[in-house]
């Protein structure tokens, strides 16, 4: 709960209010702090120690680690397939989504659970999987193993959840009153989902999108067996850091792995830039 109040040293005309919060309980301020040295144990300090190996070699290591053309080739590979499938789940995603929330139709409940076996599947045994549809013995007649596509086959199946579960619940909360204003007025119904569906949205979107790219840069079970993740081809940043560290090499594999934190630190800030303009402008 917050207060409102009043800038003392101003004139009458001038003065604006001031949000001001609530002081800490020592019940809440304990809270607060045990929330913190958790947070810290899991994320923070191992972050830091990341960053800390990354820079033992110096500048120049870190440059040559990362620059390597075989290096480079991984990271380009990865990031860019995980930007593609953030895409492809932004617009699939979202669609399943209102599928789910505004349709009935027979199966419903099972397509509700099916979305979620990503989450609960081991990545091994959904490589397994997709190899044994997609591989040398698809009894599709499709064999995409040892390629670039079989990396973003696993990648969209395992970040199939993210956007779903995200934008449902937020659709599902949504009143229809104002779309069935907006039809009546004469809006069209792109017009109805640009300015009045979109910006509420946008946030979950925003957050599922974020959810998936780092999900599949972090990829590495349901790769092992499909791609074959071969040098220059198909080998992905995952392995490229598991191939350093039992090389004994763990300058390597910290400078690998602080250059896809980065990567995703950015790519959550423009996720969020994005959204809050498309909030505004909706």
């Amino acid at each position: 709960m917050t207060t409102t109040t009043l800038v003392p040293d101003l004139p009458a005309g001038n003065r604006r209010p001031v949000r001001a919060g609530r002081p800490l309980t020592r019940v809440s301020g304990l809270g607060l702090g045990v929330a913190m040295v958790w947070f810290s144990l899991l994320v923070l300090i191992p972050l830091a120690a990341v960053v800390v190996t990354a820079s033992e070699g110096g500048w120049d290591g870190f440059w040559r680690t990362v620059t390597n053309e075989q290096t480079a080739a991984t990271i380009r590979l990865t990031v860019g397939t995980a930007l593609l499938v953030t895409l492809v789940n932004i617009v699939m995603g979202t669609l399943i989504a209102w599928v789910l929330v505004r349709d009935r139709f027979f199966g419903k409940r099972a397509l509700e659970v099916l979305i979620d076996v990503p989450f609960a599947l081991p990545t091994i045994v959904a490589g397994l999987v997709l190899l044994s549809l997609y591989g040398p013995d698809s009894p599709l007649g499709v064999n995409i193993a040892n390629t670039r596509i079989a990396v973003f086959l696993a990648f969209l199946f395992v970040t199939l959840p993210f956007i779903v579960r995200t934008v449902q619940p937020v659709l599902a909360e949504l009143d229809q009153e104002a779309e069935e204003a907006a039809a009546s007025l004469g809006a069209s119904r792109f017009s109805t989902f640009r300015r009045i569906i979109l910006p509420s949205l946008t946030p979950a979107i925003a957050a599922g999108a974020a959810l998936s790219f780092a999900r599949a840069v972090g990829e590495y079970g349901s790769l092992v067996l499909l791609s074959g993740n071969l040098p220059m081809r198909t080998e992905v940043a995952s392995v490229r850091i598991l191939s350093s560290i039992e090389n004994d090499n763990p300058d390597s594999a910290a400078a690998v792995a602080v250059v896809l934190l980065a990567i995703s630190l950015a790519v959550i800030v423009v996720l969020d830039v994005l959204q809050r303009r498309v909030m505004r402008r909706g």
